[in-house]
Formats: C-alpha cells, sequence, structure tokens
C-alpha cells in the first residue's frame, strides 16, 4: 500500500477543505440573501426549512461514510470489481430513498413543524423552502454516494470539482433570483435543486471510469448477499447515529425558536461559523477516511496509527486558524450577514461560543474519520447513543437556567462527550487492524 506521509495527507485533505470551504459559504450567501430583506422571519424560514431537510438528508450520509469505509477498504485488498459494484447499490439505495422523500413529503413537513416551534411567519416560509426543495432529494443523496467514492480512491480533486460546481451554481442563481427576481425564500430553494442536479450529474461524470468496466452492472456482485449483508449493517449502524446526530443539533435550531425569533435567526448565523469549522476539519477527517480504510483493508496496524496521527496533527492546526479567526473577524461577518441591527446584536453576544467550538469539537471530529475508515461503526452507533443522551440531559438542565448560553453550553458538552467515549474505544479499533 502506499506510504502514510504528510504529503499524502494534504493531497487528499487541501481538495476537501477547499470544496469544503464552498459548502458553508452557500449557507452564508442564502442567508445573506434573504438577510438583505431587512427582516428576522425569511432568515429564520430559511434556518428551519434547511435544517430539517438537511437532517432528512443527512440521515443518508451512511452512503457517503460506509461507502468511504468499505470502497477504501476494497481498494487497500487490490478488490477492483468490489470497489466499483459498491457504487451501484450506493447509487440505488440514493435513487428510491430521494423518490421516498418526494412522495412522504406532506407528512414529513407535518410532523416537522409539529416539532418545530416558530412563529407563523417563520413556519409559512419554512413550508414554502421545503415543498421546493425537496424534489432535488434523489441527486442531493447521489451526490453522497459519489463523494464518497471518489474520496475512497482518494480522487479527492474529483470532489473539489463536484462542490466548486454544485456550490458556485447555487451562489449565483440564490443571489439572482432573491436580489435580481425578488423570488424570496423561494428563490433560494429554487437554486439549491438546480444546483444539486448539476452536482449530481458532475459526479457521474467523474466516476465515468466505473461505468466502463463491466462490474458495477454486474448483477451477480451487486447483490451479492455475502456482501450486501456487512454493507447493511455498517450503514444501519451510521443511519442510527445520523439519526442521533441530526436530533441533537436540530435541537439548537427548535429549541432557539421558542427563544425568539431573533434568537433563531442570531444562532442560524453562529451556526454558519460552526459549519465553516466542521468542513474544514472535515478534510482532515476525510483523508483519515481513506488512508486508515486502506490501512485496516490491508491489515497494515502500523500504517493505521500513523494516519491516525498525522491527520489528527493537521486538525490542530485546522481549528487553532479557525478560533483565531473567529476572534478577530466575527463580528465583522456577522454585520454583513444581515442588515436587521437587532439581530446583529444578539449573534455578537454568543460569538465567543464559535471561538471555542473548534477546539472542543476536534477530537470527535477526528476520531469520526479514523472509525469511519475502519467501518467500526457499532462503536459509532453506541458511542453517539451516550453522547446524545447526556446532551439532552444537558440542555433539558441548562436551557431554563441560562437561555441561550446554557443551549451553547450543552452543544459543546456534546462534543466533548463525543470525543471521550470515541477515544475510549479507539485501542480495540487498532486492535481489530491486525485480525
Amino acid at each position: 500500500m502506499k506510504p502514510v506521509t504528510n504529503r499524502r495527507v494534504l493531497a487528499i485533505a487541501l481538495p476537501i477543505v477547499l470544496s469544503n470551504a464552498t459548502i458553508p459559504l452557500m449557507g452564508l450567501v442564502d442567508t445573506y440573501a434573504v438577510g438583505q430583506l431587512g427582516a428576522a422571519a425569511p432568515i429564520g424560514g430559511v434556518a428551519i426549512g434547511a435544517i430539517i431537510l438537511s437532517a432528512i438528508y443527512w440521515i443518508f450520509g451512511f452512503l457517503r461514510m460506509g461507502t468511504t469505509g468499505m470502497v477504501a477498504q476494497a481498494a487497500g485488498r487490490g478488490d477492483i470489481a468490489e470497489r466499483d459494484a459498491h457504487l451501484s447499490r450506493a447509487l440505488l439505495i440514493a435513487g428510491v430513498a430521494g423518490l421516498a422523500l418526494i412522495v412522504l413529503q406532506l407528512p414529513i413537513t407535518r410532523l416537522a413543524f409539529w416539532i418545530a416551534k416558530g412563529s407563523d411567519e417563520v413556519e409559512t416560509l419554512g413550508q414554502t423552502y421545503i415543498a421546493i426543495r425537496i424534489w432535488g432529494a434523489p441527486f442531493a443523496i447521489a451526490v453522497y454516494a459519489l463523494t464518497g467514492w471518489l474520496i475512497a480512491v482518494e480522487r479527492t480533486h474529483g470532489v473539489l470539482i463536484l462542490q466548486m460546481t454544485m456550490n458556485g451554481l447555487n451562489i449565483v442563481l440564490s443571489l439572482t433570483f432573491v436580489l435580481g427576481m425578488d423570488m424570496g425564500v423561494a428563490g433560494v430553494a429554487l437554486a439549491t435543486v438546480i444546483a444539486e442536479l448539476a452536482g449530481a450529474a458532475v459526479g457521474l461524470f467523474l466516476c465515468r471510469d466505473v461505468f466502463r468496466a463491466p462490474h458495477w452492472r454486474d448483477r451477480a456482485r451487486v447483490g451479492d448477499m455475502a456482501m450486501l449483508k456487512p454493507m447493511i449493517a455498517v450503514n444501519t449502524d451510521i443511519m442510527i447515529r445520523s439519526v442521533l446526530l441530526q436530533l441533537c443539533f436540530m435541537s439548537v435550531t427548535f429549541r432557539a425558536a421558542g427563544l425568539s425569533d431573533v434568537t433563531l435567526a442570531a444562532n442560524q448565523i453562529l451556526l454558519q461559523f460552526l459549519n465553516l469549522t466542521a468542513y474544514a476539519l472535515d478534510g482532515f477527517a476525510f483523508a483519515a477516511e481513506a488512508m486508515v480504510g486502506a490501512a485496516f483493508g490491508a491489515r497494515n496496524r502500523a500504517a493505521l496509527r500513523q494516519a491516525a496521527r498525522l491527520t489528527s496533527l493537521w486538525g490542530v492546526g485546522a481549528v487553532c486558524l479557525m478560533s483565531a479567526m473567529f476572534l478577530f473577524a466575527g463580528g465583522a461577518v456577522i454585520e454583513q450577514m444581515t442588515t436587521a441591527q437587532n439581530v446583529q446584536d444578539v449573534a455578537r453576544v454568543y460569538l465567543p461560543w464559535m471561538v471555542l467550538a473548534p477546539v472542543v469539537g476536534l477530537p470527535c471530529f477526528m476520531l469520526d474519520g479514523i472509525f469511519i475508515g475502519a467501518t467500526r461503526t457499532r462503536d459509532m452507533r453506541n458511542m453517539m447513543l451516550l453522547s446524545a443522551a447526556g446532551y439532552f440531559a444537558a440542555l433539558w438542565t441548562l436551557v431554563p437556567l441560562f437561555g441561550n448560553h446554557g443551549l451553547w453550553a450543552a452543544l459543546m458538552l456534546f462534543f466533548v462527550l463525543r470525543g471521550l467515549t470515541l477515544g475510549w474505544r479507539y485501542p480495540a479499533l487498532e486492535a481489530a487492524s491486525t485480525r
């Protein structure tokens, strides 16, 4: 297998860091566009609509994570046929899942807004957003599968092309539809649907060599139960873990909505800072997934440990940079995000939590990547159960006492618990790499 070096880490991570930087930028632009309407409700409507769909889509994030881990291990074993057949399985699941979400959109929306506690105006705008954007579900979920395959085979320059195309188009269309054509929240949603379709098309093109070989359409191999069973087990564990993770993040938005529209809008702006941190760290976490997966498939414990160490060291540098940037430039960014003075004032009060978040979140982000690469998904599921229980206990205790500060404190505790519990299970992961 390839040697584990800093150069290899950066070759995988830097395109991901650059491509991921456009994802929160897309959220920033969407928030900026509706923020120019001069009211809190449009920001809140996009916030609730986007968090609901993002949470639902990310339930199917197992297609990204599971695909990366299993394909990387197949590549480490030199099993090219299985590497390619797995992409077909993932795309079939994406298509079925996306169509199911379109069919079930009405009960899903009703349930989500029964849980969410916003004003009537925010709820109406959020429903408008979801009703349009849900039509991009098959393409959005397919992008997870395509991205996971590209990361696993260390073609992260392809991920950069895919994300730059999709998110760049989304940004241009969002500004055009909202500011140029006065389409409001509906314009933001339509821009995202068009961009997701374009992203799926680009992803298929970037994986075109898979479709030139016969393995992807080998029905016997694609439907082989000996390969499907571990895929189902891995993806079920990741799905449960993703549902718990999204419930925790959704609760941040929903709980803020119960405090006030202004608090909801301010938190939505601050969540873009948190997203920026996550996407920056994902570059190195994804490098860990690919390199740990290849080492695990090759049964090379030394390479696995070196991959975990090097990627984590680069992650430390990234979080220090992010915290410093938020400390010195956060206030200026908030001023550009919305023209509503009351939202600006509230967001500045809670900005220090964003300075702390990168440092607190580093261990859980990096360990997620390591465990995904090794497909130690049962540990991920079980440790998420423990962490989520601790988070909701803190949420129930701290918010009534400290309001929005209590909400952010509970989220920081959630990050700490995830890092501690996965760290506890890491020795078992290393031991399994030699079996």
